[in-house]
């Protein structure tokens, strides 16, 4: 039986990728030194073309973060830095992955995609059984990804020149790890 794929686009958002976003600093050079940019837009016309449904993951909050939890130093740093807000540029998918009518929508408030988001019941709908996963950071939205997502009996498959951590050996290390729950691939592997 051949599994139904979909394809996520996770935390691709201005703040976290755009040159000009918050996360400038963090994410951008490790993903233009990486060729990620290129990649992914590989990877989701290989999607379109092939039929593949594509989703986009957002993290985002209410302009006053009432979803963020002061125990989180993630979240509680993004709300200090101002970054994330919900109906802001900076929560905007990165125009050059921009989602077409029809493609998945998903706003998050933690790092999972599947944490009291409505991923789950769109994927069961679309009757999926295979992610194809992307996105920053690789040992955040990501791992968490693979992670639930072979527990909830998806079939994982990391396409890791569309990933980046903050540093090469944040990347490397994430990907170590997720060996075990998913396949390692390429965007031309794909």
């Amino acid at each position: 039986m051949t599994l139904k794929s979909m394809l996520l686009v996770m935390d691709m958002i201005n703040d976290l990728v755009h040159p000009d976003g918050a996360g400038a600093k963090t994410y951008v050079p490790l993903m233009r030194e990486r060729g990620v940019y290129e990649a992914t837009k590989r990877a989701i016309a290989r999607a379109r073309a092939a039929d593949i449904p594509v989703g986009y993951v957002r993290v985002g909050f209410s302009p006053d973060y009432r979803e963020v939890s002061d125990r989180s130093p993630v979240f509680t740093g993004a709300r200090k830095a101002g970054i994330f807000q919900l109906g802001s540029w900076g929560t905007e998918v990165y125009a050059d992955f921009a989602p077409q009518p029809g493609d998945v929508d998903i706003v998050k408030h933690r790092v999972s995609p599947f944490y009291a988001t409505a991923l789950l019941p769109v994927l069961s709908a679309k009757g999926i059984g295979r992610l194809i996963l992307s996105g920053v950071s690789t040992n955040g939205v990501v791992s968490a990804a693979v992670r639930e997502g072979h527990d909830r009996d998806f079939e994982c498959v990391v396409l890791e020149d569309c990933c980046a951590g903050s540093t090469k050996e944040e990347h490397d290390y994430a990907l170590a790890g997720l060996r075990r729950f998913a396949k390692i691939m390429t965007a031309d592997e794909f």
